[in-house]
């Protein structure tokens, strides 16, 4: 049985403005929830979900309904590291202060 999952507030909002944003995508693009649906492999009720905001529905189904919408590549970039400005930040944090070079004798030198 799966562990109960409580979104935060941010969460569920977010996710609420992603599921206005498809619903919108697919209205613009003048397609019906049965066409969408079934090009993404769901039901109607789910993608009724997935325009709500569901948090229950998985990634991978809203990944479908992206790549029905031809909006998959957004997805893809969303943890890229050019937009992880946290983790450039930590990474370059931790960077060392001075890189010592082995030489041949597997001694390390200066540089």
């Amino acid at each position: 049985m799966p562990t109960p999952h409580h979104p935060s507030v941010a969460v569920r909002r977010t996710l609420r403005k992603l599921g206005s944003d498809i619903r919108d995508a697919r209205r613009r693009r003048k397609l019906p929830m049965a066409v969408v649906a079934e090009r993404a492999f769901t039901s109607r009720s789910t993608l009724q979900k997935i325009e709500a905001g569901d948090s229950n529905v998985g990634i991978g189904i809203y990944a479908s309904v992206l790549q029905a919408l031809g909006l998959l590549d957004g997805l893809g970039g969303i943890a890229d590291i050019s937009r992880d400005e946290i983790g450039q930040s930590l990474a370059s944090a931790n960077l060392p202060r001075r890189v010592h070079l082995k030489n041949k004798s597997g001694r390390s030198s200066r540089e």
